[in-house]
């Protein structure tokens, strides 16, 4: 075979993400430390569903086909690794979109100009990673593509090549050595081209899952609850009025009015010819009726919800948020707004008290999409939007987000951990101008410390420490520093490390798994040893970490 079509690169993407979703798990286990929020496989999969989704409902072309890999991956693309699988899918697109097929010469291209956008994207670009994998396949590819043709045997050796300098990334990081694995990024790459070629060399692999892009349907956390005969009124019933006379407030609150009088969900939106109407009731009749005194009527439906229920909670949901929206549309917007990413009823309402104005659930274990930060800047009504993404692998998503945005200033505080993001907030000076708290936000930064307390889910060895199953950790800002089997020795050692002469604030924020009486003792030996510094102690709520500590 000597060339690619559409059709076949359709498939094979969509074969490259059913790969890769089948292995997340193995990927998610290549984590360098221990802990367990080994999320790679997790974020590299879901970013390259969401391009699938796109692949599979874009015109069969070769620039079509890319374009939905490039923006269905930009959208939907979480942590570090989603992001940097998103800039190498947009740099194939930018290399291949202006090809009608492609030859072994022209996927070269593809994957030269993705190692470039990749690597481009990095701030800090690190070898033995992902970036490395990408760079050493796309350079074999080009090497290859001048002399063979066939794919067969162009797609055979890179992919030997591909898999020959994964196994050598423990060679170029030390941490990857010590631990004794390759890295999870480069693995997750790997996979992704292993199921592409899979495809191309005519494997079977089930194709029929990956869905089309359709509209995000309405949420329906309530479906079931409703009882059948608790439906008051039974009809959902929507048309358009096309109007013979210009519509105004008036005539909009005379309808809403009647339509009121004769049943619920009521929905009157109007422009100067057109107005859609939507209304529950017993006798959709009248409300047509009524509908025709201002005009003929158009894109008439009933529905009878006691038949349709589920629908009918649906279509509900669709009119609050719809109501929402109208509402805040009519707000007046702030100059700045927040934006800040935490996990934990108690971290949740700390934030919520300090005044962030959107909260996005996430964090180590479950890294927030591009699409996640762009919902929550668009829910922010504000001409500047503060975001705290309180997660290294969280910035670069956010980074995304703010090149897409074009109707608000989006500021990205780099705080990388919960505390860092609490500090950074009381930063801020509601009187003083943007680019002076920007300052003051990110100065606050270098005064914090972070600590945290978790667990093992494997054994390994970390920078000289032997590691075992279950061991209780305490992590710094510098990496694992304390292992042992008691949290609260692991704790108030993990403090020492933490504390010097400087030190003035020490926050304490238990997570869900600790019992409130075996935290408030930890806290009293905090107090008793560090008495000269402010101790506070806060119920956070956050998986995994047993302890979250800061000191200042």
């Amino acid at each position: 075979m000597k060339q690619i079509d559409a059709s076949l690169l359709q498939k094979m993407l969509i074969g490259g993400a059913k790969r890769l979703e089948a292995q997340k798990e193995y990927i998610n286990e290549l984590n360098v430390f221990p802990v367990p929020d080994g999320d790679t496989g997790t974020n590299m999969t879901m970013t390259a569903i969401a391009a699938a989704k796109e692949v599979t409902g874009a015109e069969v072309t070769i620039k079509e086909i890319t374009r939905g890999l490039s923006s269905g991956s930009l959208r939907g693309a979480r942590g570090n690794s989603g992001v940097i699988l998103s800039q190498l899918f947009r740099g194939f697109y930018k290399g291949v979109k202006d090809k009608d097929v492609l030859d072994t010469k022209a996927v070269a291209e593809g994957f030269k100009h993705a190692a470039d956008t990749a690597y481009k994207a990095v701030m800090k670009p690190k070898e033995g990673t992902i970036l490395t994998v990408a760079k050493v396949t796309a350079d074999t590819a080009v090497k290859v593509a001048r002399k063979e043709e066939n794919f067969e045997k162009f797609a055979q050796t890179v992919m030997e090549e591909a898999n020959a300098i994964l196994q050598r990334t423990p060679e170029m990081l030390p941490v990857l050595k010590e631990a004794g694995v390759v890295d999870s990024g480069g693995q997750g790459l790997v996979e992704f081209l292993q199921g592409a070629v899979d495809v191309l060399l005519g494997k079977e692999i089930d194709l029929s899952d990956i869905e089309k892009p359709i509209v995000k349907k309405a949420k329906t956390a309530e479906i079931g609850i409703t009882k059948e005969e608790d439906i008051k009124f039974g009809y959902c019933t929507e048309f358009i009025v096309m109007t013979k006379e210009p519509w105004n407030d008036d005539k909009e609150v005379e309808f809403k009015k009647f339509l009121s009088g004769i049943g619920d969900c009521v929905v009157v939106v109007g422009d100067d010819d057109i107005v859609k109407v939507h209304v529950h009731t017993n006798h959709p009749g009248k409300a047509i009726e009524k509908g025709l005194s201002y005009g003929n009527l158009t894109s008439m439906k009933i529905d009878n919800m006691r038949e349709e229920h589920q629908e009918r909670l649906q279509l509900s949901e669709e009119i609050k948020e719809a109501e929402e929206a109208e509402a805040k549309a009519k707000e007046e917007r702030k100059p700045y707004g927040f934006v800040a990413v935490s996990i934990g009823d108690g971290l949740n309402e700390i934030f919520r008290g300090l005044g962030v104005d959107y909260l996005i659930e996430g964090g180590q274990t479950m890294n927030p999409s591009t699409e996640d930060m762009l919902e929550a800047i668009e829910q922010v009504n504000a001409d500047t939007v503060f975001i705290l993404p309180n997660n290294k692998n969280i910035i670069l998503a956010a980074t995304q987000a703010q090149s897409l945005v074009e109707d608000k200033n989006v500021i990205i505080i780099p705080t990388t951990t919960v505390p860092q993001g609490i500090s950074a907030f009381i930063g801020f000076e509601s009187d003083k101008d943007i680019e002076t708290n920007e300052a003051n936000m990110k100065e606050m930064l270098e005064n914090v410390k972070t600590g945290e307390v978790t667990y093992a889910v494997r054994d390994t060895s970390v920078n000289g420490k032997e590691i075992h199953v279950d061991d209780i950790m305490g992590i710094d800002d510098d990496g694992i520093q304390e292992v042992g089997k008691s949290i609260e020795t692991v704790t108030m050692k993990l403090l020492e490390d933490m504390v010097d002469e400087d030190s003035e604030l020490i926050c304490i924020y238990y997570g869900q798994d600790m019992k409130e009486e075996d935290a408030q003792k930890l806290f009293e030996k905090v107090q008793k040893k560090y008495d000269e510094c402010d101790v506070q102690f806060e119920y956070g709520g956050q998986p995994i970490y047993y302890f979250l500590l800061s000191v200042e």
